[in-house]
């Protein structure tokens, strides 16, 4: 759990600042499509989770989210958002480390939240839970697009 909310508070902290660094100049190259990607890596991440949840055999050697490639995409999936906040933060000239430290605190106290959460409830409703969480993830991802596309 631990793992998790930790590296889901790298990735948002961390992509605040890689915006900032990279600042305006990047904001052209990817303001078209950086919600495409973000809606890609969700949807493949839930779609993921409900085939898992969907199977008739719950496998002992189900994927480790916390762990690899999994660990990876769910993270920039997440923070792509952070980045274009970064961003944001260079053209307004805030301080980026204070902002950066403050993102990524946040989203690891919240992520151990959220975990806790998630374990109690998939323990209560078992995989049905996941399917749950697949769907949320590919809801977020449709939102970031449509929110972007009107």
């Amino acid at each position: 759990m631990l793992r998790l909310a930790f590296h889901f508070g790298l990735f948002q902290g961390g992509m605040t600042a890689l915006g900032w660094l990279l600042g305006e100049a990047v904001v052209a190259l990817i303001a078209g499509w950086d919600h495409w990607v973000a809606m890609a890596l969700l949807a493949f991440v839930g779609v993921r989770m409900i085939r898992e949840g969907l199977s008739p055999e719950r496998v002992a050697q189900a994927i480790d989210p916390t762990r690899g490639g999994m660990l990876v995409v769910v993270c920039l999936a997440t923070s792509i958002d952070a980045f274009t906040v970064g961003l944001g933060l260079a053209m307004l000239g805030v301080d980026v480390q204070q902002a950066a430290l403050t993102i990524g605190l946040v989203s690891l106290v919240l992520g151990i939240a959220g975990l806790k959460l998630g374990g109690y409830l998939g323990t209560r409703f078992g995989s049905r839970m996941e399917i749950l969480g697949g769907l949320v993830l590919i809801f977020i991802g449709l939102r970031i697009v449509l929110t972007q596309l009107t």
